[in-house]
């Protein structure tokens, strides 16, 4: 029956064949083409991937034949080619097929109820200068994100995904669209995920394997950081968000987490960190994350991550709209707590440590005033003109407490810190400040790989001098200039870098959230950049030089 069905299809015309095969995406089934699955009904997809056709010298794409990956081209001859034919009569040589476009079949045979089709985009995507990513690794994200809708559309509950040459960018794509913090909800109401399984028809189906699990631990990763980001600030209250990621991070072999109280850190005099806590009712709390992944002494990479768990911007206070979202202004904790989290499931050969300063910054008449001077654990005095420029104020402190306690050989600090760069930059890249070219380097590098983009900018000594420019203390919380926010606020942060460290800042307050900027992810917090900082750390996967025994950065 079923071969009759495809030698049927073979013999009719091309209109007849587009009007049936049109059909075929509008119903949920076709009496015509179902197979003995009909009546048994899988509730299994499969997706498959293929790539645009070539484009002629005038932009027009070729009339070359279909091309698709080998899991498509497999299941294409076992099907007679059904699969070519359908693309070919919906649009495939008319430019409608383009990067992330699906077509789903149905009922092909008693293991998948559904097909999905998706194209990965032109075959010889790779390397982009101009857009520094990617783009073969982007398109298969994309792709494997529009797939994951396709299958929900069509209520399947799992799949057996085409890993489309990268195993690693289709997992990560997949679960990251599929991401929703929608534990506050009505369970009926919540999505459950797609069990997806990687389908590879080549000899190395174990690396595969392989690949396809370490793209899903990376994308839990991430989606570990927007689930703290998105947590409503009641729930998430200084002590409760430390408790959390202590919870969550202790069950993680090799990971260590340490609280410290208000206690500890008026100890340490930390004066900074607790001038922006004394306004709110609820106690500060700072993390200490570490992750030994090398049986060695030292700190490879330290770092600091800024936790204000709600932001009104104290005496100085916020306008009202949009405030809500101030829940997120904990963002580069979050990503901290993830990064470690991911380095550690992944066994990457690598010293870490994460140091995490977590309050509130909240107006009342305990709360610092405009004007007021503080001393920071350096020792260096700060006049205090702007209390909603608080995440440079507990950074300060954590760094230095991470380089006078840990001496680690890279430093980097993370932080939703200024509406500059998001004007600067929108939520294109991260933007880097660093005092090293070689970290620099590197860290481009990983986001290249990633996807998850970074930009540097400028740290000239102007903007320091700018900071330093104060008529009460050693340095001011805010310019005396205006214009450049994003890199006075580094300049300020460099004040408290030591000589030979090296440093760099991440401003992640433009990619700190998603409306449609990345096709993979949804609307929402982003967990922006703890991928590439997992790939910052993969990379520098430390090896002995025989005659100084320094390290090297590797890729």
């Amino acid at each position: 029956m079923r071969a009759l069905v495809l030698t049927t299809v073979r013999r009719m015309g091309g209109k007849s064949l587009r009007r049936l095969l049109t059909q075929r995406y509008h119903q949920s089934r076709y009496d015509g083409f179902a197979s003995s699955a009909s009546t048994r009904q899988s509730s299994k997809g499969v997706v498959l991937g293929f790539y645009e056709p070539a484009s002629d010298d005038k932009g027009k794409s070729r009339q070359d034949a279909v091309h698709g990956t080998a899991s498509f081209a497999k299941f294409d001859q076992q099907l007679d080619g059904l699969l070519t034919r359908t693309l070919t009569a919906t649009g495939y040589h008319g430019g409608k097929l383009k990067r992330g476009k699906t077509r789903t079949l149905h009922n092909l045979d008693d293991t998948y109820s559904s097909a999905v089709l998706v194209s990965l985009g032109p075959a010889k995507a790779g390397l982009n200068h101009q857009e520094n990513w990617d783009e073969s690794r982007e398109n298969v994200r994309i792709a494997a994100s529009a797939a994951a809708v396709a299958l929900r559309t069509v209520e399947c509950v799992e799949a057996d995904v085409d890993t489309c040459g990268d195993a690693e960018a289709m997992a990560e794509g997949a679960l990251l669209k599929q991401y929703a913090y929608d534990e506050l909800k009505d369970k009926k109401k919540r999505k459950s995920l797609l069990k997806l399984s990687p389908l590879s028809v080549n000899n190395d189906k174990r690396s595969d394997r392989e690949r396809w699990e370490r793209g899903v631990c990376l994308a839990d990763g991430q989606n570990y950081a927007r689930t703290l980001m998105e947590t409503p600030s009641n729930l998430k209250l200084p002590r409760m968000l430390a408790e959390r990621i202590l919870e969550d991070l202790s069950k993680v072999d090799g990971v260590k987490v340490t609280v410290r109280d208000e206690k500890w850190v008026a100890e340490k005099a930390m004066g900074s960190f607790l001038a922006v806590s004394q306004g709110s009712v609820e106690p500060l709390r700072l993390l200490e994350i570490t992750f030994n992944g090398e049986d060695k002494e030292g700190v490879d990479v330290a770092l600091v991550g800024k936790g204000i768990t709600f932001d009104t911007g104290g005496i100085s206070i916020k306008p009202s709209a949009n405030m809500d979202l101030m829940r997120g202004d904990m963002g580069g904790a979050a990503c901290t707590a993830a990064a470690i989290k991911t380095a550690a499931q992944l066994k990457l050969p690598v010293n870490l440590l994460g140091v995490i300063p977590i309050c509130e910054n909240m107006p009342s008449g305990s709360a610092t005033r405009p004007g007021d001077v503080v001393r920071s654990m350096s020792g260096k005095t700060i006049q205090i003109d702007n209390t909603d420029a608080e995440g440079r104020l507990i950074l300060c402190d954590a760094l230095w407490y991470a380089q006078e306690e840990f001496k680690p050989k890279y430093l980097i600090d993370l932080a939703t810190l200024t509406g500059a760069i998001r004007v600067a930059l929108g939520s294109s890249a991260a933007g880097c400040f660093t005092n090293d070219q070689k970290m620099w380097e590197t860290m481009l590098e990983a986001s290249v790989h990633t996807g998850d983009r970074v930009w540097r900018m400028p740290l000239f000594r102007q903007f320091a001098e700018q900071m330093t420019s104060s008529h009460l203390a050693d340095l001011n919380n805010i310019s005396n200039r205006t214009g450049g926010g994003a890199c006075t606020a580094a300049g300020f942060l460099w004040e408290f870098i030591k000589k030979d460290q090296k440093w760099m800042h991440m401003d992640i307050a433009g990619v700190s959230e998603n409306k449609d900027e990345v096709p993979y992810l949804g609307k929402g917090f982003s967990g922006r950049p703890t991928r590439t900082l997992v790939e910052f750390f993969k990379r520098i996967s430390r090896i002995s030089d025989s005659s100084t025994g320094s390290k090297t950065f590797t890729s």
